[in-house]
C-alpha cells in the first residue's frame, strides 16, 4: 500500500511512499530497542554535542526544510522557516540544560542519604500532528533523547516526506543508527504499536478524539502517555488595553499557520465599550492580507491543509449565521486552485454557536462582546477546552489577578500565546494533560526514582 503527498496549494501529489508492513514495523521497533540499550550509556557531554549537530544541520538545511513543509501541508514559506530555526533551538536549549535537569536530587529524610534520579523509561511512540511537522517532532525528541529515551514517529499521513526528513536529521546528526526511526502506517496501526511491550510510553499531540483512542489503547497496557489535544483559546480585551497593538497581536494569533493551530486565538471576548472600535481595526488588518502562494515571501496566509477541513470550517461558519452570527468580513472558500479560505471575521457571535463552542481550524476570527470582566472570564471558561489564553489590559495586577481565574496550562498578558522551549507547555480539560517543554516537559519520560541509603 501507499500513501500519497498532495500539495494543498495545487491539490498536485508532490511524492508518493510505501507503507511499512507489519514485518517492517516490528524489526523497526526492534532494532530500535537494540540502540536505546546502547544510547542509556552514554555520557550527557555525547548527547549534547549530537543534539547540537542536529541544530546545525537543521540550520544548513532550513531552505530546503521549509520546502518540504510548505510543499507537503501548506505553510506559507517564511513561516516554515520559522519553524525549522525553531526546531534547532530547542535542540540547542536541551543540549545546553538536560544534564542540569536530570541531576540527582538530593532530599533529606530519615536515611543516613537519600536522593532523586531521573531514568529513561525506553522507546517511546510519539504520534504527531501535520500543522507543525517539524516543530511538533522536535520538541518531542529533544528532551526524551537527551534523557536516554529512543523513539519511533508515526507521523501524520499527510507529511511523510516531513517524517523521513527528521529521521534522516538525526541519523546524519551521528546519533546511533536506529534510535530513531519513522514509522510509514496507518492510523489505524497506531494501537498495535502501543501493545508491544518494547514501547514503554506514548506522547499525542492531535485532535480530542485521537487523544481519547490513543488513552484508551495505553490504558489498557498500563502505558504512560501525554496529551496535547485541541483548543479554543480565549482572547480577552478589556476596556484599558492599547487596542492598536491589541488588534495587531489579535490578527497575527488568528493568521498563524492560516489559523490551523491548537493554541491559536480562536474565541475573542471583548467588553462592549471598545468593541466597535476593535472589530474596525481587526476588520481593516484583516483585509489586508495578501496571499500570492505559499512559497512567495510576500504571502501572509497559505491554503488549508486539506479539503476536508475547508468544508469543515465552512459548515461552523454556516451553523453559526443561521443562528445569527454576522459575517464581517470574508466567509467563504477562495475561487482559485487549491484548499484556500477568505481570512473571517464573525461578530454577533454567542456561547452557543459552534465558533464558540468547537475548535475552529482556519482563519476564522470570531468575536463575543460582554458587559463586564466577570462575564468575560465566564465565558473564558465556558469551553471543554483549557490550551491557553490571553488577556489585554495595561493594569498589571488585574492581569496576573484574572489570569490566576483563568482555566488554562498558559494565560499570556498582552502577548501572543506561544510554546517556548523554557516554559512548560500543555493544557488540562479536553486539551489533555501532561507537560512538554522545560525541566516539566523532560521529566515525563523519565522514571522518578527514589534512592534511600540506611
Amino acid at each position: 500500500m501507499k500513501i500519497k503527498s498532495i500539495n494543498p496549494a495545487t491539490g498536485e501529489i508532490n511524492e508518493t511512499y510505501l507503507l511499512h508492513t507489519l514485518p517492517i514495523v516490528n524489526d523497526i521497533i526492534n532494532s530500535v530497542d537494540l540502540a536505546q540499550k546502547e544510547w542509556v550509556a552514554t555520557s550527557f557531554i555525547e548527547r549534547s554535542m549530537l543534539m547540537r549537530n542536529a541544530a546545525k544541520l537543521l540550520r544548513k538545511q532550513k531552505p530546503t526544510l521549509a520546502q518540504l513543509i510548505t510543499h507537503e501541508m501548506g505553510k506559507v514559506i517564511r513561516e516554515s522557516e520559522a519553524e525549522v530555526e525553531k526546531s534547532a533551538l530547542v535542540c540547542d536549549y536541551y543540549a545546553d540544560n538536560a544534564k542540569a535537569f536530570l541531576s540527582d536530587e538530593v532530599i533529606n529524610s530519615d536515611a543516613k542519604s537519600s536522593f532523586v534520579a531521573f531514568e529513561p523509561l525506553g522507546v517511546i511512540l510519539a504520534v504527531m500532528p501535520w500543522n507543525f511537522p517539524f516543530w511538533q517532532v522536535f520538541r518531542f525528541a529533544a528532551p526524551a533523547l537527551m534523557a536516554g529515551n529512543a523513539a519511533v514517529l508515526k507521523h501524520a499521513s499527510n507529511v511523510p516526506g516531513c517524517s523521513v526528513a527528521i529521521e534522516k536529521i538525526f541519523t546524519d546528526s551521528g546519533f546511533p543508527e536506529n534510535l530513531f526511526r519513522s514509522l510509514l502506517i496507518p492510523a489505524s496501526e497506531v494501537e498495535n504499536i502501543i501493545g508491544n511491550k518494547i514501547i514503554k510510553a506514548v506522547i499525542l499531540t492531535g485532535s480530542e478524539s485521537a487523544g481519547r483512542h490513543v488513552a484508551k489503547a495505553a490504558g489498557k497496557h498500563l502505558k504512560k502517555t501525554v496529551l496535547e489535544l485541541g483548543g479554543s483559546d480565549p482572547f480577552i480585551v478589556f476596556k484599558d488595553a492599547d487596542l492598536n497593538k491589541c488588534s495587531e497581536v489579535a490578527v497575527m494569533a488568528r493568521m498563524i499557520n492560516t489559523g490551523q493551530s491548537c493554541i491559536a486565538a480562536k474565541r475573542f471576548i471583548v467588553v462592549e465599550e471598545i468593541a466597535d472600535e476593535f472589530i474596525k481595526l481587526v476588520s481593516q488588518k484583516m483585509s489586508e492580507l495578501q496571499s500570492e502562494g505559499p512559497m512567495d515571501p510576500r504571502s501572509d496566509f497559505g491554503p488549508l491543509a486539506r479539503p476536508d477541513l475547508l468544508i469543515e470550517l465552512q459548515s461552523q461558519i454556516d451553523r453559526s449565521v443561521k443562528m445569527g452570527a454576522k459575517i464581517e468580513l470574508g466567509g467563504n472558500p477562495m475561487k482559485r486552485d487549491g484548499f484556500y479560505f477568505e481570512p473571517t471575521i464573525m461578530s454577533k457571535v454567542t456561547e452557543d454557536m459552534p465558533v464558540f463552542t468547537e475548535e475552529t481550524f482556519g482563519p476564522v476570527m470570531a468575536i463575543v462582546v460582554v458587559e463586564n470582566e466577570e462575564k468575560a472570564i465566564e465565558l473564558a471558561n465556558k469551553s471543554n477546552f483549557g490550551l491557553g489564553a490571553s488577556i489585554w489590559t495595561q493594569d498589571r495586577d488585574k492581569g496576573i489577578r484574572l489570569a490566576r481565574k483563568i482555566e488554562a496550562g498558559a494565560v499570556f498578558i498582552n502577548g501572543l500565546v506561544k510554546s517556548d522551549p523554557r516554559l512548560p507547555f500543555g493544557g488540562i480539560k479536553n486539551s489533555g494533560y501532561g507537560r512538554e517543554l522545560s525541566n516539566y516537559g523532560i521529566k515525563e519520560f523519565v522514571n522518578i526514582k527514589t534512592i534511600w541509603v540506611g
